[in-house]
């Protein structure tokens, strides 16, 4: 199991860069993470629907992704509030008090979970989730060492050096464990070094004496590594000012809400794009193109748009030639109304949309999930093949329908094109990763000549990148033998 001193101290990274190091050796390799708290997902190849990290696992490891590698996922819908996803599908609406309430019921799912992967394979790579330290958290835990501890898990704890203060993560962390707890660490890695290694060594050489426990690797600092993020928004731009033409693209973000907003545009780098995340008491931009992202929380999310005063920004937007993408909860808000009589996502209600499409939109508490393959712009000179898939609460109706963003290979159609061409809609996320979608994407925003990126091969390269380090810092034989 890889638990992490902090959020984001590369669990996620070190797990696929195993997974994938295993895989080479032809051993039977699978991802697993107790618990989850994100909300870019994905769909299984069951039908499920998991953590996007553990997706991108999956395929480290060279086997189909499975809902049983993410047992428990939340999506939080506010700061407070989360939906609760179980072996794959929707469980409860919980605050956070009441979802702890609820842990004690969930150990038995991980562990039935875990215990279905390991049967099937000869490895199982854990990755916990935040840290072990948070104490306030250890009482019925499933995401650190109580699942350690339940299914007798041996530990790597891993910390960010670019961070600062790494040797203070893992004393620190360790201070905050039981005796037993300690016992599982097996030893350190210290993730994202960049410099002189030998100015790192005596504080290894300190590290070690002080905890009894060696650091097993130093991995390093891999500029541009580019890989599926697991939640955060983060700010990325590209521009190349040696070109005449160049796309400006604006994606509104949310905090946390947004789930969906940033693999839509990091699949679209491109040398003549440059995009920006537009986050809150910011004014849209000047741009070429916007895009409403998903959300798991549309009707308050689109109160928060009008707030912000990018509701009317989005209407010159238009007004001035623009062209607009609604992505799932994004284009909900694209419609007339969005309806939740159950109270699905919030109180029970309805609030007007955009009115920019002639659609309406009802949440509904079944969940859409599937894997899917299409035409993106059917039947226009702009065709081109796709796959993604839908994970979304809501049902779409209208006369905007009959002029589909996608023809499905069942023959189903989805999404909406307005009459005058300027805006698309889809539920179908990824909808833009293949190199045709992505470039008749940026034609359709008016790039001209914009040449599609084959965005799995890079994730595969970066794979590749990834295990290659793993390989050159850890002894793989002296690991393997340790557990």
């Amino acid at each position: 199991m890889v638990q992490g001193t902090t959020s984001g101290a590369g669990k996620t990274t070190l797990v696929a860069g195993l997974c994938r190091a295993l895989a080479r050796r032809g051993l039977r390799v699978a991802p697993f993470k107790p618990q989850n708290m994100a909300l870019n997902s994905a769909v299984a190849a069951d039908g499920g629907e998991i953590g996007r990290a553990q997706a991108l696992q999956a395929q480290a490891a060279r086997v189909p992704a499975l809902t049983d590698m993410n047992p428990v996922l939340i999506k939080p819908s506010s700061d407070t509030r989360a939906q609760i996803v179980l072996n794959g599908r929707p469980h409860a609406e919980l605050e956070a008090g009441d979802y702890q309430n609820l842990k004690p019921t969930l150990l038995p799912h991980v562990l039935a979970a875990f215990d279905r992967l390991y049967a099937a394979c000869e490895a199982v790579i854990v990755e916990g989730a935040g840290s072990p330290a948070e104490v306030n958290l250890r009482e019925h835990d499933i995401a650190n060492m109580g699942f350690a501890e339940a299914a007798d898990c041996p530990v790597l704890l891993v910390a960010d050096i670019d961070r600062g203060g790494v040797f203070a993560h893992f004393v620190g962390t360790l201070a905050c464990l039981s005796e037993a707890e300690r016992a599982r660490v097996t030893g350190f890695v210290i993730n994202r070094f960049r410099g002189d290694r030998a100015l790192l060594e005596p504080g290894v050489e300190w590290l070690q004496r002080t905890t009894g426990k060696p650091v097993l690797a130093v991995l390093p600092y891999l500029h541009g590594l580019d890989l599926d993020a697991e939640m955060r928004c983060r700010k990325r731009r590209w521009r190349d000012l040696r070109r005449r033409s160049c796309l400006h693209c604006a994606s509104s973000c949310r905090s946390i809400r947004a789930s969906a907003p940033i693999r839509i545009w990091t699949r679209c780098a491109h040398a003549d794009v440059e995009v920006r995340f537009i986050g809150p008491g910011t004014p849209l931009p000047p741009a070429d193109l916007i895009v409403l992202s998903g959300s798991k929380n549309v009707r308050e999310d689109l109160a928060f748009l009008h707030a912000q005063g990018w509701a009317q920004a989005v209407l010159r937007h238009l007004r001035y030639g623009g062209k607009l993408v609604g992505l799932c909860g994004g284009m909900q808000m694209l419609g007339r109304a969005i309806h939740d009589p159950a109270g699905v996502e919030g109180p029970a209600g309805s609030s007007p949309g955009l009115g920019l499409l002639d659609f309406d939109t009802t949440l509904e508490p079944a969940k859409q999930l599937r894997n899917v393959r299409g035409v993106l712009f059917p039947g226009d000179v702009l065709q081109a093949t796709l796959c993604g898939y839908e994970i979304h609460m809501g049902v779409t109706r209208g006369p905007a329908l009959a002029r589909p963003a996608v023809r499905l290979e069942d023959g189903a159609h989805d999404g909406a094109q307005s009459e005058d061409g300027a805006i698309l809609a889809t539920y179908v996320h990824g909808a833009f990763d293949s190199p045709q979608a992505g470039a008749a994407l940026l034609r359709w925003a008016g790039l001209q000549g914009a040449q599609g990126v084959d965005h799995a091969a890079r994730r595969e390269a970066a794979i590749e990148r990834l295990a290659d380090a793993v390989e050159a810092e850890f002894d793989m034989r002296a690991l393997l033998a340790r557990f």
